[in-house]
């Protein structure tokens, strides 16, 4: 039989889908699980989305539609980058995707040949370190340290720079650590990005979710407007998650690369989804500030509760939905954790390791549960938290 092709091999999955999978299982089982491996909010979206999605359908918008995206979204996309994040985008640069992830892959696809490396966080995002060498390309992890505040080291990202770099990936606010970068160490990304003419892919999924920060995106710096493509979508800031919708924003130079591969993959998105989604954008309720104000009083909660288990450290994250425990103290490894948390509490979260070698220390947790669901969560945990015994620490 002739093999399947070799990129496949260099490809890998997801931890959270592959604990989420064993987690359903034990609930087939009949066990009480709680999880909280997913990042998918446990909201839904507001009452004015659905209905606009309904009156789309009702007026016949469910045929083949322009392949960049409904001109109309495009333009509410863009006043809306400009309203959140002081952004003039123009919606010519504007490519819609049947997801975030699917335009990061087209993305990538857009912009690796073999042998580019790119650069990129770590721990991070799983499909930064998948869709690399999948595409070709050589990944060039740079690391997000507890002695740095989980902030990039633009040094070490300047030590990585080769003729070869093509590509720098940013996430802020970051999946796994929740980190948002600051200001001044996107400005040396930029300048970084600018002195070795590298183009930059600013993933700003979380950006809408962020606590007592104001949002900066990598396309506001000096000399950024003609090197940087926005991933951006509607899974995590509107409660989308399964609609499937994403968007980039990219230079005028890029796009036609992009709609040459959509043409030649998914043809266009919905086209009822995509006039639902003006309707998010518009949030004439305001959906998401309340939305992450309750992530925000969760956050509270679970990580001062997360501090109390034996073991665990954990720092309140500055964005997204996640707290990033480090739990090397328990001196049991992160696997073992999250096996025990599982099979023996019911409780589903993710060692870090899925995230790339830095996390080896470290659980994911995410806090899109209710304040009563996580505080029973860590009330399970801690009934099993004698399965490990805590090492001395000097902190």
């Amino acid at each position: 039989m002739r093999p399947i092709a070799s990129r496949i091999s260099k490809m890998s999955g997801e931890g959270a889908l592959s604990v989420f999978a064993h987690a359903k299982e034990l609930e087939r089982q009949g066990r009480s699980i709680i999880h909280l491996e997913l990042g998918e909010p446990d909201f839904h979206p507001a009452a004015p989305v659905n209905e606009a999605l309904k009156k789309a359908v009702d007026e016949g918008k469910d045929r083949y539609c322009p392949v960049n995206g409904v001109p109309a979204l495009k333009e509410a996309i863009a006043e809306y980058l400009g309203r959140t994040r002081n952004l003039k985008v123009s919606p010519n640069n504007i490519v819609i995707a049947p997801g975030c992830k699917i335009a990061l892959f087209m993305a990538m696809m857009a912009l690796i040949d073999p042998g580019d490396e790119v650069l990129y966080p770590d721990p991070g995002f799983p499909g930064y370190s998948s869709m690399t060498p999948g595409l070709g390309g050589v990944g060039v992890p740079f690391g997000l340290s507890e002695r740095n505040q989980l902030q990039p080291d633009p040094d070490e990202i300047e030590s990585e720079i080769t003729p070869r770099t093509k590509l720098i990936i940013t996430n802020s606010p970051g999946n796994p650590t929740g980190t948002v970068y600051t200001d001044e160490v996107q400005r040396r990304i930029a300048q970084l990005a600018v002195k070795h003419d590298l183009i930059v892919v600013s993933d700003e999924i979380y950006g809408r979710i962020i606590y007592g920060e104001t949002y900066i995106s990598m396309l506001s710096y000096p000399g950024m407007e003609e090197r940087t493509l926005i991933i951006d979508g509607f899974s995590k800031s509107f409660a989308m998650t399964g609609w499937r919708l994403g968007y980039t924003v990219a230079p005028e130079r890029f796009v036609p690369a992009l709609s040459m591969l959509a043409v030649n993959s998914y043809t266009c998105v919905a086209e009822f989804s995509q006039y639902a989604a003006i309707e998010a954008l518009r949030d004439t309720q305001g959906a998401t500030p309340k939305m992450v104000g309750e992530f925000a009083k969760r956050r509270e909660q679970f990580v001062r509760e997360l501090n109390g288990v034996p073991g665990f450290r954990c720092h309140a994250p500055e964005g997204a939905f996640y707290a990033w425990v480090n739990i090397e103290e328990t001196g049991t490894s992160a696997e073992e954790v999250c096996r025990i948390m599982l099979d023996e509490a019911g409780v589903a979260a993710i060692p870090g390791a899925a995230f790339g070698p830095s996390g080896k220390n470290f659980v994911r947790f995410s806090f899109a549960s209710s304040t009563a669901t996580l505080h029973e969560a860590v009330e399970r945990i801690l009934k099993v938290a004698g399965a490990w015994r805590p090492v001395a620490t000097t902190r």
